[in-house]
């Protein structure tokens, strides 16, 4: 056991910084050292103060060599990693080309720096410059941005300003074709999962009108196809709400939506039609909503039978307003990204 005799002006020095010192690890320090004064045994002190004996011991070594101050000395060393010397470079080069996975990385950290690590630490490094593993999206080819920003500006968001006065009410129109096979997603697991997959590529289609600010759908559903029909159908439906108010349909430029059948019911009924401009699906709403209704109810799950995948979807957007209305109201906000100012990969 290691002895100390402790003067009065330590026992006061001591008993002032335990209660006083702005580090808990130096108050930690003193209450040892405070125990230690008044007598008590190393065991009990180690209990106490919750910590080993090896600890203690390093306490008190301190305490003779250096009194009070030596013991309220904290030194914060934090080892720096051999990889923050070449930071700029990778992060610079990463840049230009992202990895894939993290063991890519690797690999070029190693060719780039002859400095080799292992994938988790590579991982906290990527981390550190800001990096996460992201899915990369894509944008039509043939998107014009400046045709899309001037659409936005002039023409969808006046007639969306009028549309939250209560002015206007405006849908967003598109069809999404359902096939009965399996959509492989993500999901934790101890072991890789498998879903059966169904016989056939029989197909659910669904025609659907989006208001953009209720989030109400009204819906055209078949097993074959839509056409120009389906779309008269929807417009007949449009219609039948009454509204007193003028109706926008923002649609795309697929051919059965934009034929002479269809402008013309459109103008008998005194609907608007709002084309997109070409290749801008970033631009309709509703585009949001098929996705969300996939992941929902389709991503590894298994339908036995046509009829329970129907069900699925339609009992999804059945309740697109009411039992999905918190998640869909952040999701289907009327922020629209142009593709002018977005990150486009490195070829």
């Amino acid at each position: 056991m290691i002895r100390i005799e402790f003067s009065e002006n330590d026992k006061n020095t001591i008993k002032y910084y335990r209660d006083h010192d702005p580090h808990p690890k130096v108050r930690k320090r003193m209450d040892t050292l405070w125990l230690k004064s008044t007598g008590i045994s190393h065991t009990d002190i180690c209990r106490i103060v919750g910590i080993s004996n090896t600890t203690l011991c390093k306490y008190l070594n301190m305490f003779l060599s250096g009194g009070v101050e030596k013991l309220r000395e904290i030194n914060s060393y934090a080892p720096t990693s051999e990889l923050e010397r070449h930071r700029q470079q990778l992060e610079a080069y990463f840049r230009e080309h992202p990895p894939a996975t993290t063991k890519e990385a690797m690999a070029r950290i190693e060719e780039l720096t002859g400095i080799k690590r292992s994938v988790s630490t590579v991982g906290k490094f990527l981390t550190s410059l800001g990096m996460r593993p992201r899915k990369v999206g894509a944008i039509p080819s043939k998107a014009d941005p400046e045709k899309q920003e001037d659409f936005k500006n002039n023409k969808l968001n006046p007639r969306l300003d009028e549309a939250k006065q209560g002015k206007r009410i405006v849908f967003f129109v598109d069809a999404a074709h359902f096939v009965l096979a399996p959509l492989l997603g993500i999901v934790w697991s101890f072991a890789r999962l498998f879903i059966q997959a169904p016989a056939g590529r029989k197909r659910f289609n669904v025609l659907g009108a989006l208001n953009a600010i209720t989030h109400e759908l009204i819906l055209v559903t078949n097993d074959t196809y839509i056409n120009a029909q389906s779309v008269c159908e929807l417009l007949h439906k449009i219609s039948l709400l009454g509204a007193k108010i003028p109706i926008t349909l923002v649609l795309d430029n697929a051919r059965y939506q934009k034929c002479k059948i269809v402008i013309a019911l459109a103008k008998t009924l005194e609907i608007e039609l709002l084309f997109l401009p070409p290749y801008s699906p970033n631009l309709n709403l509703i585009e949001r909503l098929w996705k969300f209704v996939k992941k929902k109810v389709l991503y590894s799950r298994y339908y036995p039978d046509f009829g329970s995948f129907k069900q699925a979807i339609l009992g999804c957007l059945n309740q697109a307003h009411t039992a999905h209305k918190k998640e869909l109201d952040s999701l289907l906000s009327l922020n629209f990204q142009v593709f002018k100012k977005c990150n486009v990969m490195p070829i």
